[in-house]
């Protein structure tokens, strides 16, 4: 009971302050009260000071924009330009198996694998940013926690062709497992390979 009086006082007092306050700078935008430092102010002037322009020269003003309209383009360039890394899991002992760099975000970010044979992705993760510290791999109901500098591996098998993104645990970085049928062409292919 002590407490809920103690929060009540504190509430009230904090609305006497509040309110207070706002009384005081409504008065002060109406002209009411005087300037704090004492000093009266010349006639005909108020209290709200109005900026003043400061022309900068135009060598200054075009560099600005040039910088502004250079990080405008690296940022399209970034998200919308870049190509995605792919590479091809290699089969060794009937496991399609592919290392995964985790370091500002995932390298490859596209793989390309088999359906209907077992896959196991390793992640080593250098970058020491949270959000890099799990990996989520919806499709295959997969959330596993990256240590740093440690390798996890991550075994599955795919039934289904198909794109299935990973993220990590923010939804910032992303990567996509592409599954092909051992049937038909493999489209990715000739991409994960140039990217080699």
């Amino acid at each position: 009971m002590k407490s809920r009086r103690l929060i009540g006082t504190l509430a009230g007092f904090s609305l006497l302050l509040g309110g207070s306050g706002a009384i005081a700078l409504s008065a002060m935008e109406a002209g009411i009260a005087a300037p704090e430092n004492g000093m009266e102010m010349p006639h005909g002037s108020t209290s709200n000071q109005e900026f003043q322009k400061i022309d900068q020269p135009l060598g200054v003003k075009l560099g600005v924009t040039a910088a502004g309209v250079g990080l405008i383009g690296l940022e399209l360039w970034w998200f919308l330009g870049s190509k995605p890394k792919a590479r091809k899991a290699q089969s060794q002992k009937g496991i399609q198996e592919l290392d995964i760099a985790v370091d500002g975000g995932y390298e490859p970010n596209r793989i390309v694998v088999q359906a209907g044979q077992p896959v196991r992705l390793n992640f080593f993760r250098k970058d020491p940013t949270g959000c890099l510290e799990q990996v989520l791999i919806p499709d295959f109901r997969i959330a596993k926690d990256l240590p740093l500098n440690k390798r996890t591996a991550i075994e599955f098998t795919p039934q289904q062709p198909g794109d299935y993104p990973f993220t990590c645990g923010m939804n910032m970085y992303r990567g996509v497992i592409q599954v092909v049928s051992s049937s038909q062409p493999k489209p990715s292919e000739a991409q994960a390979s140039a990217a080699t």
